[in-house]
C-alpha cells in the first residue's frame, strides 16, 4: 500500500499527530473526521486547478491537516507523484474516497500508536 512507500520517504515520515490532534480525533470520533477529511479534500484539492495549489493545506491545526502532509494529498502535484491521480481535472468521486481513506488509515494508525 501507498502509505509502506510513505513512511520511506523522509519528509513524509516526519510527520505526526500531536498530543492536542489525538485528543481532537478521539472526542469527535471516526466519523466525524472521516466527514472532515472528505470535506477538506474535495475543497482543497479536488478542483482542477486548485487556489493556491501546493500552498493550500496548512501544516497543522487539524489532524487531517497533518495526515494530507504525511500521505501526500496535500496537493495536486504530490497526489499525482505519489497515488498517479493526473493533475488539471477534477477529482472523480471513486479518487477522492480513495485519498480519504488513505488519509483515515494514516490517522487512525496514528492513533493506535497514541496511549
Amino acid at each position: 500500500m501507498v502509505l509502506q512507500r510513505l513512511r520511506h520517504s523522509e519528509f513524509r515520515s516526519k510527520f505526526y499527530l500531536s498530543r492536542k490532534d489525538v485528543d481532537y480525533a478521539r472526542a469527535k470520533g471516526k466519523d466525524t473526521i472521516q466527514q472532515h477529511a472528505h470535506e477538506l479534500l474535495a475543497g482543497r484539492i479536488g478542483a482542477a486547478q486548485p487556489r493556491n495549489d501546493g500552498k493550500q493545506t496548512p501544516m497543522r491545526g487539524h489532524p487531517v491537516f497533518v495526515a494530507q502532509h504525511a500521505t501526500a494529498t496535500c496537493c495536486r502535484g504530490c497526489v499525482a507523484k505519489w497515488h498517479h491521480i493526473p493533475q488539471g481535472r477534477e477529482l472523480t468521486d471513486d479518487e477522492l474516497g480513495y485519498l480519504v481513506a488513505v488519509v483515515m488509515a494514516w490517522i487512525e494508525d496514528q492513533l493506535r500508536r497514541h496511549p
